[in-house]
């Protein structure tokens, strides 16, 4: 039989044994090949590869490295080095990883990059930024009059009280509900439709989805609305005795209830305030004051909770969201109530520092004259 074919710069070199002539090119071939080449040369196939790996390791001549018969080491940490004069065989082997200390703080089987869980802020442990309680006064001083869109239709003026404290009761969760991504104006009229129709749980639990979607088609999210008051109304007649739960905790777990309107609906319903009702304009309006450093309403309300007296949680909601309302609102009120009141330079320059053109509104409503006096 002729030899196999190979280029002439290929190294050979043979070992005999078992009357089995064994090249360095054959190290490269896959098993079928070379069971293929052994039976046209009608010598035995058993054990083809166990020996031509011992033939290999044996052999002498310039280090070879094959991908189909290297010997494998036989740990890890064993790479086959041979003495003088012998082929060397090196088989790569895969390194083990280093093991990575646990960073304290962070949970087991999180992956690396993950941050660590924020560690919630405890009432009372953050220092207050300076001169808050003078801005605070007097933004209580320019919502005084109580005329801003929430004081006509918020979820504090629009439940029909002389209906029983139950009715009341969830009348405010249901125009809480109502109001996330809708304008108050829409809230108001949205919650007297429903009014008219009979707001109560058992209505809303007797009223189908397509109805029910109908009354409230107006606000924001109507679709999903309707399905969370569907599904709160029968958590409430069978897990609450008909009443909405009594606390924010047990009210979070009712579908489309967060944080927010949690302690809202808690502070109207049961007058309690176990936290602050934190919303999007809220959260810019304390970062704008830097009273706050936060990326969320979450977290303002955590770091409001960790500095703010607890006697001014139950009324924070409603004063600065209508003060936001009338600031962006009702411009030409604000600049003539900033100017009226008993620092009406402190005032407009609040306003002005909350996204209020002072200069360019007072000439707009002919305020300048009124706006340069105090100024």
């Amino acid at each position: 039989m002729p030899p196999f074919t190979r280029s002439s710069s290929t190294l050979q070199s043979s070992v005999e044994g078992d009357g089995i002539g064994v090249d360095a090119e054959w190290s490269f071939m896959t098993v079928v090949q070379l069971k293929a080449q052994l039976k046209e040369r009608g010598l035995p196939v058993s054990g083809v590869k166990s020996v031509l790996i011992e033939r290999l390791d044996s052999m002498t001549t310039t280090t070879t490295t094959s991908k189909y018969f290297a010997k494998q080491p036989s740990s890890p940490a064993d790479v086959a080095t041979k003495t003088k004069g012998k082929t060397a065989v090196k088989t790569p082997t895969k390194r083990k990883s280093p093991t990575k200390s646990k960073s304290p703080g962070k949970s087991p089987g999180k992956s690396p990059g993950r941050s660590p869980r924020r560690v919630r802020i405890e009432p009372g442990t953050l220092k207050p930024p300076a001169n808050w309680e003078k801005i605070y006064s007097l933004v209580e001083e320019l919502r005084a009059d109580r005329s801003a869109p929430v004081d006509t239709d918020g979820g504090e003026a629009l439940p029909e009280k002389h209906l029983g404290e139950v009715v009341y009761r969830f009348q405010v969760l249901t125009a809480l509900m109502l109001s996330s991504q809708t304008k108050d104006a829409v809230v108001g009229e949205t919650m007297r439709i429903l009014q008219g129709h009979g707001l109560t749980v058992e209505n809303i639990h007797h009223t189908d989805h397509e109805t029910l979607n109908g009354l409230i088609k107006k606000v924001g999210f109507h679709n999903n609305k309707t399905k969370y008051m569907k599904q709160s109304a029968e958590m409430i007649l069978t897990q609450y005795n008909g009443d909405i739960p009594p606390n924010a905790d047990e009210l979070m777990k009712l579908p489309g209830v967060g944080p927010k309107m949690a302690y809202i609906v808690e502070n109207i319903a049961f007058d309690t305030a176990s936290g602050i009702g934190v919303d999007t304009h809220m959260h810019r309006m304390f970062n704008d004051l830097k009273w706050v450093t936060s990326k969320t309403p979450e977290q303002t309300r955590e770091q409001l909770e960790g500095w703010l007296p607890r006697d001014k949680w139950a009324s924070i909601n409603y004063i600065w969201v209508g003060f936001g309302q009338e600031v962006q609102q009702q411009k030409e009120k604000m600049l003539r109530k900033c100017v009226a009141s008993s620092s009406p330079r402190e005032a407009l320059g609040l306003v002005k520092k909350l996204g209020l053109d002072v200069q360019k509104e007072a000439k707009r409503f002919g305020l300048e004259d009124d706006v340069k006096s105090v100024m």
